[in-house]
């Protein structure tokens, strides 16, 4: 194990959540039977979830319960999931925790073969952020000032795949930077904005208040795609440094026992469950709205589990099981 994982997970990647869901083709009679329950870590990402929620609530007609369960880098919401084993039960979160689990932690509550895409809801917005104060205005600048002063400059990363990733990035560059561990993101985004450290990889809204005092500036998303909150702010991909592209994929997961159609039917309620209101809030919270239906969802996942573990490789981490 790599160390114990903190509560970030909940913070800056995104919600874990349980969803009970219902009305498919051939029961839409019979269900819903009870209440919409959701578990959960808790996150900006939550403010979309519930949003989601209340429109599949008025869809389905019964109540749907969003309910945190923060802890064990979203493993505590995992388990409850996996646990309840039951096909009315949707579990939403972070692809990027989910993705390094196998390479943190030595024994899990799950296995991937548990979580089955439904659909994609969003991606997180994360960012390459530096102080003011740092004489550095794109990630070639900073890229230069990091080889030519090997070692003096400090980062820090979001748990999950983004810090294995910006790890694999130094390595394969040949750069030396000292990487900082913190227990909380947010103090590691104050730490940023009076240059203790001068690099940190991390969510958008977890910068956003030292970026509006004006303590903080972004050099780039990692997202395959400019962000509308920050639209002059460059993709890695156009900074030049296409390795760091990573979305940081967010989406709704059924059990094992879910058919196929019940899968592509909640698909389409979610799809059509986020509508411009829920977008533009999805915006706010430091999201991209991204859909996709059950076989893209996947296929994406497989992509970023594939860099990952190429990341991995690199670092010369192997999976704990």
């Amino acid at each position: 194990m790599l160390g114990k994982r903190c509560g970030a997970f909940g913070v800056v990647l995104g919600l874990l959540a349980a969803l009970v869901v219902a009305a498919w083709p051939g029961t839409a009679q019979a269900w819903p039977k009870r209440t919409v329950k959701s578990l959960g870590a808790g996150s900006g990402v939550d403010i979309g979830t519930r949003l989601i929620a209340e429109r599949l609530s008025r869809r389905w007609g019964q109540p749907v319960i969003v309910e945190n369960r923060p802890g064990g880098d979203g493993l505590v919401a995992i388990g409850a999931f996996v646990a309840a084993n039951d096909d009315h039960v949707l579990l939403a979160g972070p692809i990027g925790s989910l993705a390094a689990h196998p390479f943190v932690y030595k024994s899990l509550p799950y296995k991937s073969a548990d979580l089955v895409p439904v659909a994609r809801v969003s991606s997180t917005i994360i960012v390459v952020a530096v102080p003011s104060s740092l004489e550095v205005e794109s990630l070639t600048q900073l890229v230069a000032m990091a080889r030519a002063q090997p070692g003096k400059l400090n980062w820090a990363g979001t748990t999950g795949s983004n810090e294995f990733l910006f790890a694999a990035f130094l390595k394969n560059t040949g750069l030396e930077m000292s990487k900082v561990p913190y227990r909380n993101l947010i103090e590691a985004a104050n730490d940023l904005a009076t240059g203790r450290i001068q690099v940190n990889v991390t969510a958008f809204a977890v910068v956003r208040p030292q970026l509006q005092a004006g303590t903080v500036r972004l050099l780039a998303v990692t997202n395959g795609a400019r962000a509308a909150v920050a639209p002059d702010v460059p993709t890695v991909a156009e900074a030049g440094y296409p390795d760091l592209t990573h979305d940081g994929l967010v989406g709704f997961f059924g059990p094992l026992s879910m058919p196929e159609q019940v899968r592509e039917r909640i698909a389409a309620d979610v799809r059509d469950a986020m509508d411009p209101v829920v977008e533009e809030r999805l915006r706010l919270s430091g999201q991209i709205p991204s859909f996709g239906a059950p076989a893209d969802f996947a296929a994406t996942i497989e992509r970023h589990r594939a860099q990952l573990a190429a990341a991995m490789k690199e670092l010369g981490i192997v999976p704990t099981e």
